[in-house]
């Protein structure tokens, strides 16, 4: 298909409620909870406290969002959101370290599905530069679904969030069956291990699994009934996501040794292999495989959308924006894939968990900077302000616990995209023919 001569405004089949959940559950069920039992296992009971702060914190988060969708229709989405409370240039930056967060996702849940893959194909692990090549062949084929566009992407999506719940199911129902018989047990509390430092290294962590609550409210123009769909996928699909998340990884968590889990390439099927048989892990492990596919297609989908709706408000030059003849932004979606090709490439020398973590914590800083950013909108616009307050305090407390070095990049990262801010301001002034152009 040709490309059109100005950005879509939501043209094609949009996203309907069950889809739009499904986006936000698909996009937080990804690797997290398949591989970060494994970077939490030294936190033990600090861990499971971790999950308990970020999901109550991201429901705050949420309900800020649902609540600023609500009352600022018109503002429609985050960039929206940031741009009526603070103005432009600060919507454009948070908008634009936030598509960084999304390419640096998509690269990690892609190294998390190859970790699950090694276990079929040992190959993968043992030979250099096989984990970083497999993360991207993954990347490429759901960029190729996506350029199909948004209604097979979202198809796509519900399938596999169907299929990524079933083994996260049989983990809660085997640890409450081996507790109540007595067969196993949970590592005793002990208060002496609860302290800030971990507690605040856990948190960093465990919200990576939780980014992407937001991703329906970012995608505003791909949904059906916004002002209705995105406050009940943000909320429902955040809530069923954190529950999930906090029995699973906790029951991985506190009913598998230590080390053992640490060593584990994948944690989950470890549990199965543990307190069932061997072949049901290596099922586990395939549906891992799919929980991370399809969280990469999610997230694909979102690279695709995040420069497509900077374009349209002219934050970015109009190149960005440009749609085929069904919607889909094809130039941001292949552009986007080839800096999480970078990513990946740029990162090939660490191993698969040192890719994993180093990636994980600088997508986390990075989403939080539109977190901050929104909740200080909510609070200055005087929407949900007593949410708005603790889910700043939550989002800086959180890019305090991620590290100096994932947080300064990401502020590093976030001045980087200057000079296409600047591009946009002066294609703008140019008037229309020079958008037409691309200039």
């Amino acid at each position: 298909m040709s490309d059109t001569s100005a950005p879509a405004k939501g043209s094609g089949r949009k996203l309907g409620l069950y889809a739009a959940i499904a986006l936000v559950m698909g996009n937080m069920i990804g690797s997290g909870v398949f591989l970060l039992p494994a970077s939490l296992a030294p936190f033990g009971w600090n861990a499971v406290l971790g999950w308990i702060v970020t999901t109550a914190g991201t429901l705050v988060l949420a309900w800020v969002l649902a609540a600023l969708t609500k009352g600022r229709p018109l503002a429609a989405d985050p960039a929206g959101f940031v741009t009526e409370a603070f103005g432009r240039l600060p919507a454009f930056l948070v908008s634009w370290v936030y598509w960084v967060s999304v390419w640096t996702a998509v690269a990690s849940i892609a190294v998390a599905g190859v970790s699950y893959l090694s276990m079929f194909i040992p190959a993968i692990g043992e030979t250099a530069m096989a984990p970083a090549l497999s993360a991207i062949a993954l990347v490429w084929a759901m960029t190729l679904i996506n350029l199909r566009g948004v209604h097979a992407a979202g198809r796509f999506q519900i399938v596999t969030v169907l299929l990524k719940l079933l083994p996260l199911i049989a983990i809660i129902v085997i640890a409450a069956l081996v507790l109540g018989s007595g067969s196993g047990e949970i590592r005793p509390f002990e208060m002496r291990e609860i302290n800030g430092v971990d507690l605040r290294g856990a948190a960093a962590l465990t919200l990576f699994a939780l980014l992407g609550f937001e991703c329906a409210s970012l995608a505003a123009a791909r949904v059906e009934n916004p002002q209705v769909n995105i406050p009940r996928a943000t909320m429902w699909g955040t809530a069923l996501t954190g529950l999930v998340y906090l029995l699973v990884c906790s029951a991985v968590a506190l009913m598998l040794p230590e080390a053992l889990v640490a060593a584990s390439p994948a944690p989950l099927a470890t549990f199965i292999e543990t307190y069932w048989n061997p072949e049901a892990a290596a099922l586990v492990s395939l549906f891992a495989i799919v929980s991370c596919v399809g969280a990469i297609n999610g997230w694909v989908l979102m690279q695709g959308e995040m420069p497509r709706n900077m374009a349209d408000r002219r934050m970015l030059p109009a190149w960005w924006g440009r749609t085929d003849d069904g919607g889909t932004p094809r130039r941001a979606l292949i552009a986007s894939s080839l800096v999480a090709t970078a990513c990946l490439l740029l990162n090939s020398s660490r191993s698969m968990q040192g890719i994993y973590e180093f990636m994980l914590l600088l997508s986390t800083s990075s989403a939080l900077w539109l977190y901050l950013a929104c909740t200080l909108a909510a609070w200055r616009m005087r929407v949900a302000r007593g949410f708005a307050l603790v889910g700043a305090l939550y989002a800086l407390w959180t890019l305090w616990g991620a590290g100096l070095e994932a947080s300064g990049w990401s502020l590093v990262l976030m001045v980087a995209g200057l000079p296409l801010w600047w591009l946009a301001r002066r294609e703008d002034a140019r008037g229309p023919a020079s958008a037409e152009q691309g200039v």
